[in-house]
């Protein structure tokens, strides 16, 4: 008992400040069509989205704890968000809670447990493909609110136009409710066009059931005899990783490509002499 209640102060001292927490697992490549299938989650009932991330080829803003992201939704509402990850709760300046798409939340997963604050808005339909192609500057996505987030978290502003275009990734989602589990489980499953995959299972529960949600879930996972991956990596890392390669491999054929060859012109023949 005494146990118990150490254990649950212990994570409500991790998440103090935060709205509420999502325990994140990622399943193993080869369990993931098991997983899928177990729970009958298929195209037809999906929800599908595309993911373009904004960056330097040197992922500068990964590096300074900030993500900026924009989401294609097939048949519904579009969005992009500016994400930072670590962060102070008691350091995000009120002002922002006004928004409904803004949060505070605890990011866990079975190793570490971090807290994030995100600022989404809505796009317009078909400016993202826009952006995307080049047709509008990357800034058109984001809103002069989520830029003046930028500058209350970060003291400076985002130079839109020294980012790249990462992407886009193919995701597929579902929300659903497995009686062995409390809480609504989702399942989000990323595809690099490399044909890589990664399949990431989660729950969202209050801050005040944190505690109870982690341990709940864990179990829940080893009953239906999940593997998690190991290498704990975060969907995020693991897609730009691969697009910034890309980048770069482009970037380096286009330096080393050979010049195109250049045909003589050949001699005229002069007619022979009558």
């Amino acid at each position: 008992m005494e146990r118990g209640a150490a254990t649950q102060g212990k994570v409500a001292r991790a998440i103090e400040g935060a709205e509420s927490i999502e325990f994140k697992a990622t399943i193993s490549d080869h369990q993931i069509d098991g997983a899928l299938a177990r729970f009958g989650l298929t195209a037809r009932n999906d929800e599908e989205r595309y993911i373009y991330f904004f960056d330097t080829p040197e992922l500068a803003l990964l590096g300074a704890g900030i993500i900026a992201r924009a989401r294609r939704t097939v048949g519904d509402e579009h969005d992009s968000t500016v994400k930072f990850r670590p962060v102070n709760p008691a350091e995000v300046g009120g002002e922002w809670r006004k928004f409904h798409n803004f949060k505070i939340e605890a990011d866990a997963s079975e190793t570490s447990l971090v807290k994030s604050a995100s600022f989404s808005m809505k796009v317009a339909p078909g400016l993202i493909k826009r952006v995307a192609v080049g047709k509008k500057p990357i800034a058109a996505a984001f809103t002069q609110d989520q830029e003046e987030f930028i500058v209350a978290m970060t003291g400076q502003r985002i130079d839109f136009s020294k980012l790249a275009v990462l992407g886009p990734l193919m995701a597929q989602r579902w929300s659903f409710e497995d009686p062995a589990c409390p809480w609504p489980v989702s399942a989000e499953l990323w595809q690099r066009e490399d044909g890589e995959r990664l399949l990431e299972v989660s729950i969202k529960a209050p801050a005040a059931q944190a505690a109870a949600a982690v341990g709940g879930f864990m179990a829940y996972l080893a009953e239906m005899g999940a593997e998690r991956d190991k290498s704990e990596q975060t969907k995020t890392r693991w897609a730009l990783d691969h697009y910034v390669a890309k980048l770069s491999d482009k970037s380096a054929r286009a330096v080393i490509a050979p010049k195109a060859a250049t045909r003589k012109p050949q001699r005229r023949q002069r007619p022979p002499s009558p």
